[in-house]
């Protein structure tokens, strides 16, 4: 039996996680954010799942919890950090406040899990670390500029971090799936005010993905269980690039960046 923590189970991919994991025989303690959403879970695995409300963007609620949680279940052997939401529009369509709470969230409060959960993970001798990302840690998109990032950033971090802490017998693994049908172009999304402007230029693109125009093609439940299944991989995978669309885009964008570097230098 295996000890999980994951941030954001109350929907999505987190949920899905969390609902595999128990249905296997796993323990999950769980963060959400809206009190009594993830009910049904702990009324059909009860003594295996553990819930606390976080918002992520409260530092010291993070460590709080983080600590709570290791302290509760004991030795916890795989910390997800899944929490986040998107955010489209232009640079100059997001408020000041939309884009100081997509960086707090998606970006500080991720490396804030992360953190919390480091000097548990040393000295219980190791663990491992799963940080979703997107696609969009890799390849940029106009008209999401402050969502990228926020991704951009994760993923230097997470980066850097593996060699920190691979002496530790930590592992870390970005995930970086495409598009999946979940309630990220719901209630996991967030829009600036669209400005004329910008109607027919490629950052209107988005409008269309937040309008659920544009297939999603990515199914959680294979999301879920691939990042799972990592879980058992080592070494661990450093990126996990997930769907076809994912790995096109990732693999598109990175070679027009070295064709981009040699021809501006």
């Amino acid at each position: 039996m295996t000890t999980w923590l994951i941030t954001g189970i109350n929907s999505g991919i987190g949920r899905e996680m969390a609902t595999q994991l128990l249905d296997r025989g796993d323990r999950v303690a769980g963060t959400i954010r809206r009190t009594g959403s993830v009910d049904d879970l702990v009324e059909a695995y009860q003594g295996r799942l553990w819930t606390f409300d976080l918002d992520v963007t409260d530092l010291g609620a993070v460590r709080k919890v983080v600590n709570a949680a290791f302290a509760e279940l004991g030795r916890i052997d795989v910390v997800v950090s899944n929490a986040g939401y998107g955010l489209f529009g232009a640079a100059e369509e997001v408020s000041d406040e939309q884009g100081q709470h997509q960086i707090a969230t998606n970006l500080l409060g991720s490396i804030q899990v992360i953190r919390a959960a480091l000097p548990h993970l040393r000295r219980q001798g190791g663990g491992r670390i799963i940080q979703m990302s997107s696609v969009a840690g890799l390849a940029a998109h106009p008209g999401a500029s402050l969502y990228h990032a926020g991704k951009w950033g994760i993923e230097g971090f997470v980066e850097a971090l593996a060699g920190e802490v691979a002496p530790f017998g930590i592992g870390v693994t970005l995930v970086e799936p495409g598009g999946a049908r979940t309630a990220f172009a719901g209630s996991s999304l967030r829009l600036g005010e669209p400005m004329s402007a910008y109607d027919g230029t490629p950052a209107a693109f988005v409008r269309a993905v937040a309008a659920g125009n544009v297939p999603l093609p990515g199914d959680p439940a294979e999301i879920a269980a691939r990042v799972v299944a990592s879980a058992g991989q080592n070494p661990a995978p450093l990126r996990l690039v997930l769907g076809r669309d994912s790995y096109e885009g990732a693999t598109n964008a990175l070679r027009a960046r070295l064709a981009q570097i040699s021809a501006d230098n």
